[in-house]
C-alpha cells in the first residue's frame, strides 16, 4: 500500500500486526495478535470489540508504542511509526493520545486538576498564561466548572474525574485518541454521558478515536465501523450498522446475544440462546479435535 495514499484517505493504518512476548523461564513466547489490519479514517471513530483476552487492548498499545511490534506495521498520517525511537515517540504524543479505562488510577492524587492539565503544555514550552486558559478552555470543552482547577481529582466523581482524563488528552489538540475501556468502569448513566462527551468532542474538534471495548451497545453508539477480534485476529469488520443488525460471524452474534437488555423475560431467552450457541461451538472444536 501506498504511504501517499494512507495519507490522503487514512489518519491510522495497522497492516498484518503482529505482536509476541517472549517467554520466560525457556518458555515458548505468547503470541497475542495474529497479521491484525484495520483503518481509521479522519474524524472518524473505530470501536474494537471483543472479550478479555480477545487482545483488542494490546492493538491500542502498539499504536501507542507500549507493545512490541514482532511483525507487520503502524502507519500514521502514511509514516511507519511501529519501531520509532523514544524521542519521535515522545513528539508523536501531540497527535496521538489516551483515555484510560480507570479514571481513579490515571490522574495524579497528589496534582491538583489545574495543575494535571498545565503539565503536558508546560513541558513543550508553552507560557504560564497561554497554559491557565488552555485549562479554562479545556474545563469547558467537558463541561466541568471552571473553578474545578484548583481541585483535587480526588475530590470529584467516576464520572467527573474521566472527563478531567478527557480533558488532559486534549491538551495538545490531538488528532486521534486511544480509548481503552473508557466507560467501563463508570455506572450505566454515567456512561451515556461520557459517551455523548465524546460524540460531541468529535463533532467539534474532528479528532479521530479508536474506541477499545468488551460492550457492542457502546460500539452502536459511538463508532462509524466496528472490527470484532477473537484470541488475537479480527473475525469481522465493517460499518457498525451493518455488523450490528446482520452479524455474519457466530462470534459477533454470541457478543450480541451477551449484551444486557431491560427485559427480564427477553434477557432469559438471550441468555439461553448465548447457551446453546455456546455449547454447539464447544461440541464442535472437540469434533474437530
Amino acid at each position: 500500500m501506498n504511504a501517499a495514499h494512507d495519507a490522503d484517505e487514512n489518519l491510522l493504518v495497522v497492516e498484518d500486526l503482529v505482536v509476541e512476548y517472549p517467554g520466560r523461564f525457556r518458555r515458548g513466547g505468547f503470541r497475542a495478535l495474529h497479521g491484525v489490519s484495520l483503518k481509521i479514517r479522519p474524524g472518524e471513530t473505530l470501536g474494537l470489540v471483543g472479550e478479555s483476552g480477545s487482545g483488542k487492548t494490546t492493538i491500542g498499545r502498539a499504536v501507542l508504542g507500549l507493545a512490541p511490534v514482532t511483525a507487520g506495521d503502524v502507519r500514521f498520517d502514511g509514516r511507519s511509526i511501529a519501531r520509532i525511537r523514544a524521542r519521535e515517540r515522545q513528539a508523536l504524543s501531540r497527535d496521538i493520545q489516551v483515555v484510560f479505562q480507570d479514571p481513579y488510577t490515571s490522574l495524579n492524587p497528589a496534582m491538583t486538576v489545574a495543575d494535571i492539565l498545565t503539565e503536558p503544555l508546560l513541558v513543550t514550552g508553552t507560557s504560564r498564561n497561554d497554559a491557565n486558559r488552555r485549562v479554562r478552555e479545556l474545563l469547558d470543552q467537558v463541561h466541568l466548572p471552571s473553578n474545578s482547577g484548583n481541585r483535587y481529582a480526588r475530590e470529584f466523581s467516576g464520572g467527573q474525574r474521566q472527563r478531567i482524563a478527557i480533558a488532559r488528552a486534549l491538551c495538545r489538540e490531538p488528532r486521534l485518541i486511544v480509548c481503552d475501556e473508557p466507560v467501563s468502569a463508570l455506572d450505566q448513566s454515567t456512561q451515556s454521558r461520557v459517551l455523548a462527551l465524546f460524540q460531541e468532542i468529535q463533532g467539534r474538534l474532528g479528532v479521530a478515536l479508536l474506541f477499545v471495548t468488551h460492550d457492542l451497545d457502546v460500539v452502536r453508539h459511538v463508532s462509524h465501523t466496528v472490527a470484532v477480534m477473537r484470541a488475537g485476529r479480527i473475525v469481522e469488520s465493517g460499518p457498525t450498522e451493518d455488523v450490528i443488525s446482520d452479524p455474519q460471524h457466530p462470534y459477533t452474534r454470541a457478543l450480541l446475544l451477551a449484551a444486557p437488555i431491560a427485559d427480564p423475560a427477553q434477557q432469559r431467552i438471550r441468555r439461553e440462546e448465548r447457551r446453546i450457541f455456546l455449547r454447539s461451538q464447544t461440541e464442535s472444536i472437540t469434533a474437530v479435535r
